[in-house]
């Protein structure tokens, strides 16, 4: 084939290529699914959307879009994603790196089928909670069997990020999801401090429970929502059977009192300092020695971080964070104990940044710190809260019970199976003072006395007794006669 054979060929290749349509590419290290959708608008522009299948339930606009052949480049601003690709000759993949911060390989296959993005939603209810004046939250009710179970999704997540994990777990439990306010659907008060602290979002979800007359559920949290997490297990144990951090563990859930955390004793060094301020509120000095000890703690961990990072380029506000997020974050606690059981789940040992440009040796630097970071975390939960449970799941993101939703299945169902189980009227089964067994087993919550074979035992909870011609709750222990063959 001569030149001018070749060029033409190439110009009718080139062409020939068309990068509208649907394209499907994986994440994670193949473990959750993206969907990228190209058409054109009535002027023939390109335009697009990003749905995370396996993240939320609904598709994200793409910023900017443009197509030179072979070349594709996609910024996406919502999620602060950018795109660098490259059609392959006969148009079927794209090849390059997706951009959150670092270089992320990523290949899209073309979707032959031409379906869209159809992320796998449980069936579910919808109602409303209100949970303040003029603030209400939007509770999903996805149904299933067995006790309560109560998820929380993540900073900038709504309920639906569960929508496809919760399918593995109402053959189990009860699974509800509350979208915290601010998002989705749910009321979003203005953007403040006091709208959006640790307690007022912890107590938000008491309310819920409250209000859905959940007896003691078990808690689940991904990411910032271990707040809200132990703000119950520090304030209100008793509302809950047990926790699960699914890589939510972080300071904003457990203080590391040995190590402390530059963000979250900013925090509370600017609250104290406030008092200072001309034109605030005048109000005596409390406790100078806490604030001169958080003044020298904060002076060695910004030298600290100096040391660390100080010549690294500065990371950018992701255009995720809006007011909401930024409040939330604002209104962070040094929580330092849990009083509930915990389930605590990380991930662990990541896999090694790709590429050696200065902007993937800069990400290398910051996951080693984040490595040391969390070793730190860890090693805080296992000496503040020995009676946690710890799971370590290697190679696994951010969002674990997507990576690893078998693994973190397994964790829930294990750790859960250790909490004491609930009787059908409330009461937690077992054996209490002075209960016989043949009836701690049925899970009674009504006793009929009968004359024959009678034993004596305490009771401990309130119990309707029904002596045939009468009936009453007792809530005092006493010794009570009652055929334990009989007992219904």
């Amino acid at each position: 084939m001569g030149p001018l054979h070749r060029f033409f060929f190439l110009i009718a290749t080139v062409r020939a290529q068309d990068i509208t349509g649907n394209w499907d590419g994986l994440l994670g290290g193949g473990r959750f699914r993206v969907n990228l959708q190209i058409s054109k608008d009535t002027e023939g522009k390109l335009q697009g959307d990003l749905c995370r299948i396996d993240q939320a339930p609904h598709t994200v606009p793409v910023t900017t879009l443009s197509f030179v052949s072979p070349s594709l480049k996609v910024t996406i601003d919502a999620l602060g994603l950018s795109y660098k690709g490259k059609l392959s000759t006969d148009g079927k993949t794209l090849t390059e790196t997706l951009t959150t911060g670092q270089g992320t390989p990523l290949i899209w296959y073309r979707n032959s089928s031409g379906t869209e993005c159809k992320p796998g939603v449980s069936p579910h209810t919808v109602q409303m909670v209100p949970v303040g004046e003029g603030v209400s939250l939007e509770v999903l009710d996805w149904g299933g069997t067995g006790r309560p179970l109560v998820l929380l999704a993540g900073l900038g997540d709504t309920a639906h990020v569960f929508d496809t994990f919760v399918s593995k777990l109402t053959g189990r439990y009860h699974v509800y999801g509350i979208t915290r306010r601010g998002r989705g659907a749910s009321s979003a008060p203005e953007p403040n401090t006091t709208n959006y602290t640790a307690d007022r979002l912890g107590e938000d979800v008491l309310t819920v429970i409250n209000a859905l007359h959940l007896d003691k559920p078990v808690i689940a949290g991904h990411s910032m929502a271990g707040e809200e997490l132990s703000y119950i297990g520090s304030h209100h144990p008793e509302k809950v059977a047990g926790l699960v951090y699914m890589e939510a563990g972080y300071p904003y859930a457990l203080y590391n009192q040995a190590n402390g955390a530059l963000d979250l004793d900013a925090i509370e060094l600017r609250g104290q300092l406030l008092q200072f301020v001309k034109g605030s509120e005048v109000q005596p000095v409390k406790d100078y020695d806490s604030l001169i000890a958080n003044l020298e703690r904060v002076e060695v961990e910004v030298k600290e971080q100096q040391h660390d990072t100080g010549t690294l380029p500065p990371l950018p506000v992701s255009p995720r964070m809006t007011p909401d997020l930024f409040a939330i974050m604002a209104g962070r606690e040094r929580f330092t104990t849990i009083h509930a059981p915990a389930l605590v789940i990380f991930g662990t040992d990541p896999g090694p940044v790709d590429g050696d440009d200065p902007q993937a040796r800069a990400q290398a630097v910051r996951q080693s710190l984040q490595m040391r970071d969390k070793g730190l975390q860890i090693a805080a939960w296992k000496r503040q809260i020995p009676s946690a449970r710890m799971v370590l799941i290697p190679h696994a993101t951010h969002y674990v019970f997507q990576s690893n939703e078998a693994d973190v299945l397994r964790e829930i169902n294990n750790f859960i199976a250790t909490l004491p189980r609930r009787s059908s009227c409330g009461e937690t089964s077992g054996h209490p003072i002075g209960w016989p067994a043949p009836i701690a087993e049925t899970n009674v919550c009504a006793i009929r006395l009968r004359p024959s074979k009678v034993q004596q035992f305490a009771l401990r909870k309130p119990v309707a007794i029904h002596s045939g011609r009468s009936t009453g709750l007792r809530t005092r222990p006493w010794a009570l006669g009652i055929d334990v063959n009989q007992a219904p």
